[in-house]
């Protein structure tokens, strides 16, 4: 659900070259803001071709679901999020009032002067996460069966942490497989799909090692979180050396909540105990400059399995990306 950031640098001293940047006049165009950018059309067809071997490991009886990039925010305030990471949150805020005070703040704007004071807050905020609209739709269908129940969700996520690293993006697309039910039936699909992403990974030509991991909770009681998330193996994630062994990327997760969405929520089984929820989350973009990095920048030279793999193998060579025009 939450993959690991690394903090930028405090000071506003140059960074130096990112072992990345090589990558970006390949797959993104600028847009003005750090971590926020246009995609070509072969980096949108790597992203959509590991969502196609994703899905094709898609367990039986497992509902899709899509989301929008804003959801509900009294429902996320309801999750628990502000009180864990308020410092990644993204509000959606508009101009509200009546024509005459909202053309004073657009008088304000022609004069030189601050539009954005006039803002105030909607109900919407911008999704951190892929999984936090399922829960309450779950909520909402009565106790959970005995097999429980799985998801498969997707969603453009939103996390307020400007950096011009191409594997740490603020607008980003996650893709997870959610599980609700008993303690031993949500813990036995975390282990499976342990598992499951690694052989994937391995699939796509990825040097990796899973470790444990915290989340990055906010402040001095977030540090004591983030301490008993690691002793009590909450969270695991598949780690990708894209510029060095010591300062991995996490381009999965694998986590397990316990019963905390389903005391928020109200989840409970047939005997009225609160559910247990896990997921496994994969980074979508970080994936695909994972195979970028790895790979090169050809996908045509990319290895034989690798394009098999993701359905390359039958495309003509042609142009600078060796794909013939997608």
């Amino acid at each position: 659900m939450n993959l690991s950031i690394v903090e930028a640098p405090a000071d506003s001293t140059p960074s130096p070259a990112d072992p990345l940047d090589h990558l970006a006049d390949t797959l993104f165009h600028e847009m003005g803001s750090p971590g926020v950018y246009g995609r070509t059309a072969l980096y949108e067809e790597v992203v959509e071709r590991i969502g196609s071997v994703i899905s094709r490991n898609r367990e039986p009886n497992t509902e899709v679901m899509r989301f929008p990039p804003v959801m509900n925010r009294a429902q996320l305030e309801r999750s628990g999020y502000l009180k864990s990471f308020p410092n990644l949150l993204g509000c959606v805020c508009g101009l509200h009032g009546t024509a005459s005070e909202i053309d004073a703040v657009l008088n304000r704007f022609d004069a030189g002067g601050d539009w954005t004071a006039s803002l105030s807050a909607a109900d919407l905020v911008l999704s951190p996460a892929a999984c936090y609209p399922v829960y309450p739709i779950a909520a909402s269908r009565g106790p959970v069966p005995a097999g429980g129940w799985s998801f498969d969700v997707a969603a453009d996520c939103f996390r307020r942490e400007p950096s011009r690293h191409l594997d740490r993006l603020q607008s980003f697309r996650m893709r997870e497989f959610v599980c609700i039910g008993s303690p031993d039936h949500v813990s036995s699909f975390r282990e499976r799909w342990m598992i499951r992403a690694q052989e994937i990974a391995r699939d796509l030509g990825l040097t990796f090692k899973v470790d444990y991991a915290n989340d990055p909770f906010f402040g001095r009681v977030g540090q004591m979180m983030a301490v008993s998330q690691k002793q009590q193996s909450l969270k695991f994630e598949l780690l990708v050396p894209l510029r060095s062994e010591q300062r991995p990327t996490a381009c999965m997760s694998f986590n397990y909540h316990r019963d905390h969405f389903g005391t928020a929520w109200g989840i409970v089984d047939a005997a009225s105990q609160p559910a247990h929820t896990a997921c496994v989350a994969f980074g979508m973009d970080r994936l695909a400059v994972a195979m970028f990095h790895t790979h090169g920048k050809d996908v045509a030279q990319w290895p034989i399995a690798v394009r098999d793999l993701l359905g390359f193998a039958q495309t003509r060579r042609g142009g600078p990306s060796g794909l013939e025009e997608l």
